[in-house]
């Protein structure tokens, strides 16, 4: 028996809403992982990110947060055997909403920031 692979949703740049990237920056997990494939200079897997903020999470979990930001337009992912890497679409998502998304990432970055000087 042949497996066939269900192709990953990437909304078209025209179908991304504000109300989308909101909705997938609202979790702190998310808005992490974004942070971080913002800054890597390649793509990168989900198993990377099975630690966040000091915390081990599920597969599942990562799974679900993974397809939050693929279908709210933020990251493009792509299967590489068993695994998926995943990038961001910045350059897109500018072109779309100018400054908007790296406004996000730098003040959450600054936050984050803050929050180790406490």
């Amino acid at each position: 028996m042949v497996s066939v692979m269900r192709s990953l949703y990437h909304p078209p740049v025209d179908q991304i809403t504000v109300e989308g990237i909101l909705h997938a920056f609202s979790d702190p997990i998310r808005i992490e992982i974004f942070a971080n494939l913002a800054m890597a200079e390649c793509a990168k897997n989900c198993s990377t990110f099975l630690t966040i903020h000091k915390q081990q999470l599920p597969k599942s979990t990562l799974s679900q947060h993974f397809r939050i930001l693929r279908e709210a337009g933020l990251i493009r992912s792509e299967r590489k055997g068993v695994e998926l890497v995943n990038v961001t679409r910045c350059a897109e998502l500018k072109q779309r909403f100018g400054p908007m998304v790296q406004g996000i990432v730098e003040a959450y970055a600054a936050q984050q920031k803050a929050k180790k000087k406490k």
